[in-house]
């Protein structure tokens, strides 16, 4: 058994919580809005009022929150930040997806305080965290990560060394570039079906069974096809991740038009007001 604290208790953190107790690990969890905690409290876990107090004698804190500015109040904020009051044996695990340069000022601030820190963004959304299939995209140092590797795969499937600090962060903003773009020309394609006479639902089912359609894909466009619009990837983050990403390629030089024209599509779709819905919502542009 663990200690473990985790900083951030919304669709995807209290998931994790949740599958840190069923696997018999001391859980102390902190979520910026109150009233979050109230279930894995009764299965177990104590409740800290900052992340700071959160840590308090702990082999591993775990943030999972919204972006950069989320991330940076958690683990740096003067008065409450965790990473301060952090144990120099334990590991400080940042699960956000967030952008490279984040990732990569937050590993020197935790080298400048003595404490070991992975950036650890997971591939999957809720049904994956739920049933402990999450997939970890893990920058870092290799023994660290060995430290705390049984404490990740209670709640994933698999657990991906991507490289040093920033490699995990950089690997799933890729990932999810490559989803989006995919996810934008589905939505498009059946906009475009749907016009030229065909069934879209049928379209989407042929589509998914020919060798060119990924797995998620065949998910994404039988969704698209029903209207079913469920928040797993709100529309909102994915055009928060592409910005993310198109800094990056601004930053260091590389060409991105395609990533360009895909967050121009969900940029559209946040002035429609679909921000909190699924990134399949994408197929209401084209309706």
């Amino acid at each position: 058994m663990s200690k473990i604290a985790v900083l951030g208790l919304g669709t995807m953190g209290s998931r994790m919580a949740a599958r840190l107790l069923a696997a018999g690990h001391a859980v102390t969890v902190w979520n910026r809005s109150p009233g979050r905690d109230a279930d894995l409290r009764e299965a177990g876990a104590k409740a800290a009022a900052t992340p700071r107090e959160a840590v308090q004698d702990v082999e591993a804190a775990v943030a999972m929150v919204r972006d950069d500015a989320a991330s940076r109040e958690v683990w740096l904020n003067p008065q409450t930040g965790a990473l301060a009051a952090l144990p120099k044996r334990a590991v400080a695990i940042d699960s956000s997806t967030v952008s490279l340069a984040w990732a990569r000022e937050l590993a020197a601030a935790a080298a400048a305080a003595g404490s070991d820190m992975l950036d650890a963004p997971v591939s999957g959304s809720r049904p994956q965290a739920e049933a402990g299939q999450l997939v970890y995209l893990v920058g870092g140092d290799a023994a660290v990560l060995q430290r705390v590797e049984p404490i990740l795969q209670a709640m994933g499937g698999a657990v991906l060394h991507a490289g040093p600090a920033g490699a995990g962060a950089a690997l799933k903003l890729a990932v999810n570039a490559l989803y989006a773009a995919q996810a934008a020309e589905m939505a498009e394609l059946l906009g475009w079906a749907a016009r030229a006479g065909f069934d879209p639902a049928r379209f989407a089912e042929l589509i998914g069974q020919t060798p060119v359609c990924a797995p998620v894909m065949k998910v994404a466009g039988a969704a698209m096809a029903a209207g079913r619009f469920d928040p797993l990837f709100p529309v909102e983050l994915v055009e928060k991740d592409l910005g993310y990403m198109a800094a990056e390629a601004a930053r260091s030089g590389a060409e991105a038009p395609l990533t360009a024209a895909t967050r121009a599509v969900f940029r559209r779709a946040l002035d429609q007001g679909l921000g909190d819905l699924n990134i399949t919502a994408a197929a209401k542009l084209y309706r």
